[in-house]
């Protein structure tokens, strides 16, 4: 069998798919990518089903050995990625496939900006579904492998025995505007805070809190205050990944794709789903700035987002006859310049002059 050996496991490094859609009503928690759609284009570059489950990675990522030939991966997001024989690994560019030699390894280094990024693997990983899904969910130890992050030591086995054939592939990474304000949708229970509350949510900046992972994120800012003292609180009802919930004390929490079901804050905003992603990946300490917009704007954004991740896999390409030519631009291909004519002319810095046409042009 084709497998992966975990060498080191990264920070927190999971099992993830698209979750387990409609089981909320059991009191089951979606979880599933942070990002999908970035677990999508990853899916894409190993020319998997885009709902093929992958490795989500937090700040710090895994080192992963080959078992045997032929294993191809692709890595999407902004990160850091070695890879080749035991030390002797070198950089390469993430938002691409690498197909592995038996005992190369490849590191994700770390994630240069934000905090999360998706490791794919063609075929996928041969573990159980668990409620329709392969997706961790650590706080009840289910799915993924075992229920919890990877470890040192772990063997992830893949789905298919067949090795990776052709070139691998590549893409442009998308352009993202991380100043640009998170747009949510007021409500439900909007009319439990005051005016001014509603008005700071989008007017203030609020900053990621430490008290963060796949649940949620604390927000630190101004107050958002109820109305009253016993408007801080509602009778439990449903939630979602993307609500604002408001507690007593004023401070937001914004819940994530393993969030509880059932919440009993007022809820003075939803992040709309075109947004959760970018807002999801943030780091402790970043900025957040919110900006309410309607339903309908609301639905158009997420038409606009399915369709940039539909061209972008379209766009998928090879890798130039197998290499890596934006990484290459990248590095001094010229080694150094000498006179044909006078090998022992190496003026130490770049000339360029004219000589007689006898002499010839020296650089």
């Amino acid at each position: 069998m084709m497998a992966l050996n975990v060498i080191q496991p990264g920070l927190m490094t999971t099992v993830q798919d698209f979750g387990r859609a409609g089981m909320r009503r059991y009191g089951v928690p979606l979880c599933g990518a942070l990002d999908s759609g970035w677990l999508r284009l990853a899916n894409a570059l190993v020319g998997n089903a885009e709902e093929t489950a992958g490795l989500e990675i937090h700040l710090t990522g895994p080192i992963l050995e080959a078992e045997a030939d032929g294993i191809r991966v692709a890595v999407v997001g902004p990160a850091l990625v070695l890879a080749g024989p035991q030390g002797e690994q070198q950089p390469v560019a993430a938002w691409r496939s690498i197909t592995l030699k038996r005992g190369d390894r490849i590191q994700v280094k770390s994630v240069t900006e934000g905090t999360v990024a998706y490791l794919a693997v063609a075929g996928g990983f041969d573990l159980p579904e668990v409620l329709g899904s392969r997706s961790t969910y650590v706080r009840a130890r289910m799915g993924g492998l075992d229920g919890r992050p990877l470890a040192a030591g772990d063997r992830l086995v893949m789905a298919s025995s067949a090795p990776a054939s052709g070139l691998d592939l590549t893409m442009s990474a998308p352009s993202v505007d991380v100043d640009a304000p998170i747009r949510v949708v007021l409500g439900p229970q909007a009319d439990h805070f005051t005016d001014d509350a509603l008005r700071a949510l989008e007017k203030e900046t609020f900053h990621v809190g430490n008290e963060t992972d796949r649940m949620g994120m604390r927000l630190s800012g101004p107050v958002l205050r109820h109305q009253s003292k016993d408007r801080a609180e509602i009778i439990s009802e449903g939630v979602v990944p993307g609500v604002i919930q408001v507690p007593g004390n004023g401070q937001p929490i914004l819940l994530l794709a393993d969030s509880q079901t059932v919440g009993g804050y007022p809820k003075i905003a939803t992040v709309i789903s075109a947004d959760l992603a970018r807002v999801a990946r943030s780091a402790p300490g970043a900025e957040i700035r919110f900006r309410a917009v309607t339903v309908e704007v609301a639905e158009d954004a997420a038409r606009e987002v399915e369709r940039d991740l539909r061209s972008r896999i379209a766009a998928v390409r090879p890798l130039a006859q197998g290499y890596d030519v934006a990484l290459l631009y990248q590095g001094n291909l010229i080694g150094g310049v000498v006179d044909c004519k006078n090998p022992d002319n190496f003026p130490g810095h770049l000339e360029t002059h004219l000589e007689e046409p006898s002499g010839g042009m020296r650089r």
